[in-house]
């Protein structure tokens, strides 16, 4: 491996197009050194933002050129596993944006074959666990200072979405974060989910129905609320307030230019997640990269961590349609332990 870590990014819509700014500009020891998208125009609009690189249709031809050290995946989730594997395959270290892959069956496949290699190699892009206000918030959890921790609401609110935007994407691509970074917070697993609807928001796309609440029960006794809300206009908002047995934590409150104006006080808020989530997604990737020069190869959510994470949206998806639904995992490997 050269000075420089060579990354592929595999995908160069706008998480792709996103992570290949950051790695030019913001990555320290990294560089993109090859682009895969099937769309000439797009790739090579991504490659003009990082110099030097190879462009590819193929994952598999950018591995046989030689042409990088590591994988970055940010193709939709359904193209994952057809990138997945032949990563691995390669014994390439990976960071793969969520989700793993969509569901649990083809997540335990790519469990079954990073168990060949010697070990883990398979980060996921759960970005929440890099924010400073996250990580202090389980600091405070783990210390134990204002108690046990008893609730957490969460707060997963959006301006709107596109018209490709599902009923089920309220789970697989939106609540799907707090099925990761809920268990992280309070050390335990999820043991059921339900989910509940509110009024509707007449502004809410026809083919929708939210607002919903997502009731997330953890194996501790811990329990989570979930406002899921895709149609708020105002902007994007991700908040989380933890109550515990002497005291309460809040975090994701806004924190942008303050300005007192004919009689009224107004804060900025964010208008999506590429701001809200800047530094969390320099984080990882600075991590991540320091992981694979250090040998680690990985620092932060693995492939176990994205298999539990399927099985939960597995469970929310079949909440929509009501009841308490019973999340259960086998034992985790000792490979991920």
């Amino acid at each position: 491996m050269s000075t420089d870590l060579r990354i592929g990014v595999i995908g160069a819509g706008l998480m792709g197009a996103d992570h290949i700014s950051r790695i030019t500009h913001r990555t320290a020891g990294a560089v993109v050194s090859a682009v895969v998208e099937p769309v000439a125009g797009r790739a090579a609009a991504a490659a003009a933002n990082a110099p030097g690189a190879q462009t590819f249709t193929r994952v598999e031809d950018a591995i046989d050129a030689g042409a990088l050290d590591a994988v970055l995946i940010a193709t939709p989730g359904q193209f994952h596993e057809p990138v997945l594997i032949p990563a691995l395959e390669a014994g390439l270290p990976i960071l793969c944006e969520k989700p793993l892959t969509p569901d649990s069956g083809s997540s335990w496949k790519i469990l079954e074959l990073e168990q060949k290699l010697d070990r883990p190699h398979i980060q996921v892009g759960f970005m929440r666990r890099f924010d400073a206000e996250y990580r202090a918030l389980r600091e405070l959890v783990a210390a134990g200072d204002s108690g046990e921790l008893m609730l957490l609401r969460c707060a997963h609110r959006s301006a709107t979405v596109p018209d490709t935007y599902t009923q089920t994407m309220l789970i697989t691509d939106s609540v799907v974060h707090e099925f990761d970074v809920v268990p992280w917070l309070a050390g335990s697993p999820i043991k059921s989910v339900e989910v509940k609807y509110p009024r509707r928001n007449s502004l809410t796309p026809a083919h929708l129905r939210e607002p919903i609440l997502v009731m997330i029960e953890l194996e501790n006794g811990v329990l989570a609320d979930v406002e899921m809300n895709v149609s708020m206009q105002f902007g994007y908002q991700v908040a989380t307030e933890a109550v515990f047995e002497k005291g309460l934590a809040r975090i994701g409150q806004p924190s942008g230019l303050q300005q007192w104006r004919d009689g009224r006080y107004s804060i900025a808020d964010h208008a999506s997640f590429v701001t809200r989530f800047a530094a969390a997604y320099d984080a990882q990737i600075q991590r991540w990269v320091d992981a694979i020069h250090s040998g680690a190869l990985i620092d932060g959510p693995n492939a176990w961590d994205g298999y539990l994470v399927a099985l939960a949206c597995e469970a929310g998806v079949k909440a929509l349609d009501g009841g308490v639904v019973p999340v259960g995992a086998p034992t985790r490997p000792a490979f991920y332990a």
